[in-house]
């Protein structure tokens, strides 16, 4: 076990098989000749903390995978082995026949056996028997590592069921669902919806009104630019344990205030200038902090039309200086950051060629994201291998700096022989 908990993740899917065969042969698991299926992490440039407020989403699938390798077996029961959690060992159940919800606090078998649990739920027959290994070399925080998963494992079990959803949203449901109902993590979908329908170059356009899909082409002019991932090495608990819980209760506690004497349903409902001012005059005096919730959304949606036409027409330092104020409303108004985060988006901001920097995903711990100048990432990591060890020397050697691409979000194959 020890020494399998030294393997270093893989970076490139020849690395992931050979260690996904290796990672079976330990567990006494069959793979060979099934089906592998890889899922991306995903880079949100806007809105974040939009999609449980009713904003409209706006990112990328990026290069940082989950690897997941399965094939049918005979026993009747489900088995599963992580390369990231070996000390679990192989989570075995007979699907059906799963821990009821919020029940399995310290394993990430609480994934597979909330998969199980909503699939049944939702009506779709058991899946066959099957053996699975995976792995993945997505950092913790900001990146949606547990989407990934979440996604990558309901696909494989509809797939041993031989069973489709009716819609691809219907994925992103229960997606959501494994995390909000079994799990107990109060998330919304922008990671699910962003990985799910990422596309190799191309921004994914979420629209919830009519919960409409729409990919947006990267400008021709764009300068060479890389999406970097500022990992602080901090690890960040579950959502439900973490500030991420506490703001979506303020945003809800606040429309629940203001929906029946404005006629909003949602926050993001909040669009014009004169909405805007007029609940702020209500509810400033009593409730302040919920005001400020209110504010970065409002100034983030109005934001967000110039995000989609920056990228659009290949404007990067423009999306830079919009990703870079939405980011100094997540710490300012939205108040969802943390220090080393904060420390991350400091040191990139005094480096030419850094475009736009902030936290990404939940927030409190994680990573930090940035938009780069392909030209000026060597000055970016010199910077922050010199200034973050100071800052934060409890974290000298766990930070990282990840270089990221667009990519497809979900890709499948046959598992090389």
């Amino acid at each position: 076990m020890t020494a399998l908990a030294a393997l270093r993740p893989p970076s490139t899917d020849r690395e992931a098989v050979v260690l996904l065969r290796r990672l079976a042969a330990w567990a006494g698991l069959d793979i060979a000749g099934g089906r592998l299926r890889r899922s991306s992490s995903r880079f949100c440039f806007g809105v974040e903390h939009g999609d449980y407020n009713g904003t409209e989403l706006f990112g990328i699938g990026t290069d940082r995978f989950i690897w997941l390798a399965w094939k049918p077996n005979t026993s009747g029961r489900v088995r599963f082995f992580s390369g990231n959690f070996p000390g679990d060992g192989v989570v075995e159940f007979r699907p059906g026949e799963v821990p009821p919800p919020r029940s399995i606090r310290d394993s990430w078998a609480r994934f597979p056996c909330g998969a199980d649990f909503i699939l049944r739920r939702e009506g779709f027959s058991p899946p066959a028997g099957f053996d699975a290994v995976l792995v993945g070399n997505i950092p913790g925080g900001g990146m949606s590592r547990s989407a990934s998963l979440t996604l990558n494992l309901l696909m494989t079990m509809l797939d041993a069921a031989h069973a489709r959803p009716r819609h691809p949203l219907d994925l992103v449901d229960m997606a959501q669902a494994v995390e909000n109902v079994y799990i107990g993590s109060p998330c919304g979908q922008l990671d699910q919806i962003m990985i799910l329908f990422a596309r190799a170059g191309m921004g994914t356009h979420y629209r919830p009104s009519d919960r409409r899909i729409r990919h947006v082409p990267l400008g021709s002019g764009a300068p060479d630019f890389r999406i970097v991932s500022l990992d602080t090495g901090t690890v960040r608990p579950g959502l439900e344990k973490s500030t991420y819980r506490i703001r979506r209760a303020e945003c809800e506690e606040l429309v629940a205030l203001a929906g029946p004497e404005f006629g909003i349903r949602q926050l993001a409902d909040v669009r014009s200038a004169d909405l805007y001012r007029r609940i702020l005059a209500r509810f400033q005096t009593t409730h302040p902090h919920h005001c400020e919730r209110l504010t970065y959304l409002y100034h983030a949606q109005r934001r967000f039309r110039g995000m989609l036409r920056a990228w659009r027409e290949g404007d990067i330092a423009r999306l830079g200086a919009l990703f870079r104020a939405d980011g100094i409303g997540l710490r300012d108004q939205y108040q969802i950051s943390g220090p080393e985060l904060e420390t991350m988006c400091d040191i990139a901001r005094t480096v030419p060629g850094v475009l736009g920097e902030r936290m990404l995903g939940g927030g409190d711990k994680g990573a930090a994201g940035a938009i780069v100048l392909a030209r000026a990432l060597p000055a970016l990591r010199r910077a922050v291998a010199r200034a973050y060890p100071i800052s934060h020397p409890e974290f000298a050697k766990a930070w990282a700096i990840h270089e990221c691409r667009p990519v497809d979000g979900i890709v499948e194959s046959s598992l090389p022989r």
